[in-house]
């Protein structure tokens, strides 16, 4: 029903894995978080498609990772270029782009840097610069990377992503995934970490054209909710949602994400 796809596109010397799905003829470009850098999105075009099974029905919808082989001192900058250039591979001339975390930094870039390519702008639990709860979350992060300890890396993503009751179902799952499963390195992770805590496109911001929708949670303690309100403030007519309720997983936690989404994209918002 959803037309599944997936595989490898060659990009600047290495590859990135990629996937395909849905039934709409319209394109929408799913940027991810940093957790791509422990698992890409491959073999993962079957379970997305039923995650936003309601975004598959409307939408072709696209999702990039990271190159697999990521040069040090790789930006967003950079990240968006390589999300364009596998457009153009496509043969993409314009989608709508939505963003989570730092795949909403590179998809602020995309809309700063190739603002011909951008339909619509949404941008999910991101920031546009820095702040010191970013920092302190990825700093941590980036030590437990460097001990090999993926158990708790695991564990202390998914703690400072979800309510506490999402996180007490969820963490003997999170647990056993990080004790089992071990990526062959971490240098995907840490680079794509240090793209995070140098990210800033604060000043460039005024200058996104593209109808954009920010969607935050007051609770997140991984990029903080003051951190969508800085982006409203500085992104032409852009509108804005929070969920009191939610933090960071905003967009898994919350029922109603998907209908948000499709009513901004179908103009209805």
């Amino acid at each position: 029903m959803f037309n599944l796809e997936g595989g490898r596109m060659p990009v600047g010397g290495s590859d990135m894995d990629y996937i395909g799905f849905g039934s709409g003829s319209e394109a929408l470009i799913l940027i991810p978080g940093l957790g791509d850098g422990l698992k890409t999105v491959r073999g993962m075009a079957a379970p997305f498609s039923l995650m936003y099974r309601k975004i598959a029905k409307r939408f072709r919808v696209y999702s990039f990772s990271r190159r697999n082989v990521l040069p040090d001192a790789f930006s967003t900058r950079d990240m968006a270029d390589d999300v364009v250039t596998c457009m153009d591979r496509l043969g993409l001339q314009r989608a709508c782009v939505v963003g989570v975390s730092l795949g909403g930094m590179i998809a602020q870039e995309i809309a700063i840097r190739h603002p011909e390519r951008v339909d619509k702008l949404v941008l999910v639990v991101t920031a546009a610069r820095r702040n010191a709860t970013i920092e302190r979350r990825i700093e941590h992060w980036k030590e437990l990377a460097l001990r090999g300890d993926r158990r708790e890396l695991m564990l202390d993503t998914a703690r400072y992503m979800y309510t506490p009751e999402y996180f007490a179902k969820s963490k003997a799952m999170y647990g056993l995934v990080g004790a089992v499963t071990k990526p062959k390195s971490y240098s995907r992770f840490l680079v794509q970490a240090d793209a995070c805590l140098t990210h800033d496109a604060y000043d460039e911001l005024a200058g996104i054209t593209a109808p954009t929708l920010v969607i935050g949670g007051a609770k997140d303690e991984t990029v903080t909710g003051e951190a969508s309100l800085e982006l409203v403030s500085r992104i032409p007519n852009a509108l804005l949602h929070i969920y009191d309720e939610y933090g960071h997983g905003a967009y898994e936690e919350a029922s109603d994400f998907q209908d948000r989404l499709l009513a901004f994209l179908q103009g209805e918002l």
